[in-house]
């Protein structure tokens, strides 16, 4: 795996971030499976950390975007030590790929940049599943609701052709599939028009505690009632869908199976 290194590729005004464990043969970009995005570093780990654990662990290949390093923020010393627990928490879930687009902490908005550059992710890593926020975070940031606008347009904008001038050399891509995870805001409700699935993270759930504990700036030991309230979220969606702990996404599509007894009888 190669150290956090910075790139200015994505324009003067705002300074990029890639981690990644390697890229495919001839240098190119690594195709990804599943692409993770969050407004902060921590937001994925918290929101769906054990299902990027899962898909990681069943030989999936896991990438987080971020659109901003998260600071300023009371207790960090600054954005390398943020994106240094970002880089930590990505190996601990598995992650090969992950990286911010440089936006501003507390001044992230649904803008064309943005849709662009995260646009841009997707085609270049051509990702069959995005799993984006869900919805807005009542009393917390505002960065979240801007992050669900942003992840549904730039899903919209990478399948859009005859746009060569934003995106040279990288050809469309469809995201087959679009999901939304949540944030602290109690038991999730899917919002109008979504359905839920729940995802059996029970064998991953230390991993996702682990990875959230990464962020040493963020949850201190001031703030240690967080791992509690994660695991109870967790225990509660698990008893919900009828397993010992879950994470809950919600779609725009109804669940479809060929197989109902298979979905009904996991594992047997």
């Amino acid at each position: 795996m190669t150290a956090p290194r910075s790139s200015d590729e994505t324009g003067p005004a705002r300074r990029a971030w890639r981690w990644s464990d390697g890229f495919a043969a001839g240098g190119a970009p690594r195709q990804l499976d599943v692409i993770a995005v969050g407004a902060h570093p921590d937001d994925v780990e918290i929101g769906c950390g054990g299902t990027l654990a899962l898909l990681a662990a069943q030989g999936f290949s896991v990438g987080i975007v971020d659109f901003t390093d998260g600071e300023p923020t009371p207790r960090s010393s600054g954005p390398e030590q943020r994106l240094a627990e970002a880089a930590a928490a990505a190996r601990v879930l598995g992650a090969v790929h992950r990286e911010h687009l440089g936006f501003p902490n507390r001044r992230l908005f649904d803008c064309f940049e943005a849709r662009v550059a995260l646009a841009t992710v997707f085609r270049r890593h051509r990702p069959g599943l995005v799993l984006g926020i869900a919805a807005k975070t009542p009393l917390a940031s505002p960065d979240h609701a801007e992050a669900v606008a942003l992840t549904e347009a730039a899903v919209f904008y990478s399948r859009l052709t005859k746009w060569d001038d934003l995106f040279p050399g990288l050809p469309v891509h469809t995201v087959p599939q679009l999901l939304g995870y949540f944030l602290f805001a109690g038991i999730p409700e899917a919002p109008p028009g979504q359905w839920p699935i729940v995802v059996d993270i029970a064998g991953h759930l230390e991993t996702k505690l682990r990875a959230i504990g990464c962020y040493e700036s963020q949850f201190p030991a001031q703030k240690a009632h967080v791992f509690p309230r994660v695991r109870a979220m967790a225990e509660t969606a698990g008893v919900m869908a009828g397993c010992a702990a879950g994470e809950v996404l919600v779609g725009c599509r109804m669940p479809c199976t060929t197989e109902p007894m298979r979905l009904l009888f996991p594992g047997e």
